[in-house]
């Protein structure tokens, strides 16, 4: 069937569509719409950073549709696929929006080391974990990697043993978990830049719909990847009252007990990401870059605003769990964000959930700011 999206008109599987021909087992996911949404408002946005990004690397085209959109958008696409029907659907569909590009039938580990190939921009998106390809892309993009992962259990420590494997990382399964599953991932992509003598810096992250994206600024300087390990390090949560302290460094050193309640059950997450997960004027920009006929343009402008405004502290609170540890009846968000500052603690909400919060004050600071 044929789908428009962002301006464009792409052909993908359905049961409207394709019949017996190359589309029937060409994965199209109608629910990542938001994520190319936001893909195109970025690289927009980047191209105003990096006036000489050009070329773009659709590494798992399926049908084309991020690719295409890519194309429409200026920049010079290529779209790879080991699958040769969702090459040819992809080919199919650049010609049917009247876009030129080039479309490989080549895994993309394949096509970058073998090929030696340069993209100033490389976007990863499988099925699962982008870490087998994460060598690949940056060992030869030259500005921006862009990468989803969907395997989400793994990184937020559901299913532990996964997590460590894939990951390189102790994940945990707290009440804040979709971030530490960003900042697992965060860490692994850093650590596998380092190796290239890249250093990254995430401009913008968010976790939606099950997934987590990340856009990564490159610098090919040793020092600047030093830089970046330098942002890694563990968070030691306690599960009996929810404080959490971090450490910066690539060797943990756990309390014995908690440094709040005493309690024995702390346990060290990493290493995870500790730094910034996003740049605020970059997302900024990329909001001005969300156009109008996008298809969730207003949930894009929703969330880009709340990215924006996120402290950068490596974790966040979920207001409705603490009342629920505190034996308290919530008050509103608000009123609640009000106390924490009014208390002098810088304090904001969070893309995670709608009764999410970060601060910059430690658990006995909120406990003392919204109990006493």
């Amino acid at each position: 069937m044929l789908v428009e999206e962002g301006g464009v008109t792409v052909e993908v599987p359905g049961e409207s569509g394709g019949g017996e021909g190359a589309a029937d087992d060409v994965f199209f996911n109608p629910t990542q719409e938001l994520n190319r949404d936001v893909t195109v408002a970025a690289l927009s946005a980047y191209r105003e950073r990096e006036p000489r990004a050009e070329t773009y690397l659709d590494a798992m085209a399926a049908s084309g549709v991020r690719g295409v959109r890519a194309a429409a958008n200026g920049w010079a696409a290529t779209l790879a696929d080991l699958d040769p029907d969702a090459v040819e659907l992809a080919r199919e569909n650049l010609a049917r929006n009247g876009l030129d590009g080039t479309v490989v039938e080549r895994n993309v580990n394949s096509l970058l080391h073998d090929d030696g190939r340069y993209f100033d921009v490389v976007d990863l998106d499988p099925f699962g974990s982008p870490v087998p390809f994460a060598d690949a892309a940056f060992a030869n993009a030259r500005n921006l990697v862009c990468v989803t992962a969907t395997d989400t259990a793994p990184l937020c420590g559901a299913h532990f043993e996964s997590g460590v494997r894939k990951y390189g990382a102790v994940p945990r399964n707290t009440d804040y978990h979709a971030e530490m599953g960003l900042r697992v991932l965060l860490s692994a992509l850093a650590r596998t830049a380092a190796r290239y003598d890249v250093g990254v810096t995430p401009v913008l992250s968010h976790v939606s719909d099950h997934y987590v994206r990340t856009y990564l600024d490159l610098s090919h300087r040793a020092t600047d990847a030093d830089a970046a390990l330098d942002e890694l390090g563990y968070v030691y949560h306690c599960q009996e009252c929810l404080h959490r302290e971090r450490e910066y460094g690539l060797v943990a050193h756990p309390p014995e007990a908690c440094a709040h309640c005493g309690g024995r059950q702390v346990l060290p997450a990493g290493p995870i990401w500790l730094g910034p997960a996003h740049d605020r004027e970059f997302v900024a920009r990329v909001r001005e870059h969300v156009t109008d006929d996008m298809g969730t343009a207003e949930r894009a402008r929703r969330l880009l605003d709340a990215v924006a405004g996120e402290l950068h502290e490596p974790t966040h609170f979920d207001q409705h769990r603490l009342y629920k540890q505190w034996s308290e009846p919530a008050i509103a968000m608000d009123d609640f964000l009000a106390a924490l500052r009014d208390a002098g603690l810088a304090a904001s909400r969070t893309h995670f959930g709608g009764t999410t919060f970060k601060t910059d004050g430690a658990l006995a600071d909120v406990e003392a700011a919204v109990l006493d």
